[in-house]
């Protein structure tokens, strides 16, 4: 039986459905996973009730890894976990979203039904562009600000993602099946309305992205510049232009606290998608993007110095270390402690992103816990209920690793 239930449940997930077993409300999901160790149980940290009478136990079980576990009539309706990133369910049009910091937010409906590729506009007036990934197909999001797109994101997940624009706080499913947005604190709240076609052919390379200030001449033959990030409104890149040092490209967050570098000696990273190329010459460029794999970069060039400017030297190559051939035997006792913070980065299955820590990773100002004021959408009157013993949240099981 609960093999049965185990298969039932992932054909479902995978194929983006709501998970409606047939079965009573204290054996759903119960044996879903490897069973629970006290490592894995982790720390509980509270105990939310929804405004359904939904409860949910929130158990901490890292630095950035939660889990959520929701109780219904009693009886277990599934769990949802965040591992570095923010991980979501849906049951019925009820969506559950558990932050990597352990905030939870809860709404029903605001679904946008039969997704097609355009542009969608949110509760708040924020635009949005569904496309397609033409390579792999998964369906993705970019921020369309002035009539441009700021760089599509693909989902991540087998069945959906979580990102975060501003307040606005969407999920998509990996096939196109649902689109859903919640703004906390907006007074007003509905699903995403198309407003119109693509602004771009997939496939195509994205414009240049805009230039926030500058350029600036900071020195004789030194100009910067800042242009926005890839990865959304709460990032930004320095571009500097010197004739002497050659160009840097450094990812900041929104206060300005460095996340990622790029220079001439250095002009690859891979983890958060930067590169320059002809760092040599007068005229370099700076490209970035959020996926790996042949995702097309966003090019900018960096800002010109003035005419007289000589050309910057080549890059030294960094010299190759050496070694003896019979290294010596080395003995000795030492001891060293180390504190640090810092943005978490890492790749998977050719996505790259920047995983910020903390309120930044979610870009929304809430408390721990937040739901939708429409409560009509559960309950208006006795005999009303929408919540059924039995539905419950479908299980996002978030893999721990690397992230991308």
């Amino acid at each position: 039986m609960r093999t049965a239930l185990r298969t039932a449940v992932a054909t479902a997930l995978l194929t983006g459905l709501a998970i409606t077993p047939a079965i009573t409300a204290t054996s759903a999901f119960a044996a879903d996973g490897p069973a629970a160790t006290a490592e894995s149980a982790g720390t509980l940290v509270r105990t939310e009730t929804l405004g359904d009478g939904t409860v949910v136990k929130i158990y901490k079980l890292g630095p950035t890894s939660y889990r959520a576990d929701s109780f219904a009539r009693g009886g277990s309706t599934g769990s949802v976990y965040a591992n570095g990133r923010p991980g979501a369910a849906n049951d019925n049009g009820r969506f559950l979203v558990l932050f990597e910091d352990g905030r939870l937010l809860w709404w029903a409906g605001n679904n946008a039904y039969g997704v097609q590729l355009g542009l969608y506009r949110l509760a708040d007036g924020t635009v949005l562009e569904v496309g397609k990934n033409p390579r792999d197909g998964r369906y993705g999001l970019q921020l369309v600000e002035n009539g441009k797109g700021r760089g599509f994101t693909y989902t991540h997940d087998p069945v959906r993602t979580v990102w975060t624009y501003g307040k606005a706080v969407v999920v998509l499913g990996a096939g196109g099946g649902e689109f859903a947005a919640y703004v906390p604190g907006a007074a007003k709240q509905s699903a995403p309305v198309y407003v119109g076609p693509p602004t771009t052919p997939e496939g195509s390379t994205p414009p240049p992205a805009e230039i926030i200030s500058g350029p600036t001449l900071t020195s004789i033959c030194t100009t910067t510049e800042d242009i926005r990030s890839s990865y959304g409104t709460t990032r930004y890149v320095t571009l500097t232009n010197d004739s002497t040092q050659g160009p840097t490209a450094v990812l900041k967050d929104a206060k300005g606290r460095t996340v990622a570098k790029v220079d001439r000696a250095h002009p690859l990273d891979t983890v958060n998608g930067l590169r320059i190329e002809r760092g040599d010459t007068l005229t370099p460029r700076f490209g970035q993007r959020t996926q790996g794999g042949d995702t097309p970069y966003r090019w900018n060039d960096f800002p010109k110095v003035p005419k007289g400017c000589k050309q910057p030297a080549p890059a030294k190559p960094t010299p190759a270390p050496t070694h003896s051939a019979t290294p010596a035997p080395t003995t000795g006792t030492g001891t060293g402690t180390g504190t640090g913070t810092g943005t978490g980065t890492g790749t998977q299955g050719g996505q790259t992103s920047v995983v910020p820590q903390g309120g930044v990773a979610a870009g929304a100002e809430f408390g721990s816990v937040e739901q939708a004021n429409d409560t009509a959408l559960l309950a208006s009157g006795a005999g009303a209920a929408v919540v059924v013993a039995g539905l419950g949240f479908g299980v996002l099981r978030r893999r721990a690793g690397t992230r991308g």
